[in-house]
């Protein structure tokens, strides 16, 4: 019973520590506003239903845990100290973002008869991930808002701990986002919402890429 007693008080000591709660209001207005992850995972849904959205979602997740995990061994802290491996970083992530930007605007252009499908081309699992981790806005984010939920010690659990709930709060937004495209798509033209989303998303990706780099 005692050995029970210091269990139950060991967990909630653990859940003070990690302020869960105050967190969500700071993650929420991040993980809904339109970025490079939203507009990858609309056209995933759209090109590839459900499916590849499922892989878009799981790339960017894979990306999330990545932030937390290096943030939590202290590899971001290094990385963020030089200013030149930050640059380096910033500038790589930025052309990635501009190449899938492109990309969605010739697919757009291209776009003529299109069927939706559970296998059509999508995002891959390693583009959406590369997405997520070499967006530099994520790596700020995770360095010095997240850590200051993450209690005083910062261990990696409380890091990815915390990436989950970043994780189901994008993966529940996005579904039921995906979910209305889809739904609007079959009603409309798909070529026509398959275009829009496309040439809209390859011209925020690129915007995104351009602001990334300025600040």
């Amino acid at each position: 019973m005692a050995k029970h007693g210091r269990h139950l008080w060991h967990n909630e000591r653990y859940l003070m520590e990690i302020n869960i709660m105050g967190f969500i209001p700071v993650l929420l207005p991040v993980a809904l506003s339109p970025g490079a992850s939203f507009t990858l995972a609309m056209n995933s849904a759209l090109a590839g239903g459900r499916g590849g959205l499922l892989r878009t979602l799981a790339g960017t997740a894979l990306g999330i845990y990545t932030h937390a995990l290096l943030i939590g061994l202290g590899v971001t802290a290094i990385l963020v100290s030089s200013p030149a491996l930050f640059n380096a970083l910033k500038y790589a992530g930025a052309a990635y973002l501009i190449w899938l930007g492109v990309q969605l605007i010739r697919s757009g252009l291209t776009t003529k008869e299109v069927t939706l499908q559970e296998d059509g081309p999508t995002v891959t699992l390693k583009e959406a991930w590369l997405a997520n981790v070499l967006n530099p806005k994520a790596i700020v984010f995770y360095l010095t808002v997240v850590s200051q939920f993450a209690g005083s010690r910062g261990d990696v659990s409380h890091y990815l701990l915390l990436a989950t709930v970043h994780v189901l709060v994008m993966g529940v937004w996005l579904i039921a986002l995906s979910n209305v495209l889809i739904f609007s798509a079959q009603r409309a033209n798909p070529a026509n919402v398959k275009r829009g989303v496309n040439l809209a998303g390859g011209v925020v990706l690129i915007i995104f890429s351009a602001l990334m780099v300025l600040h």
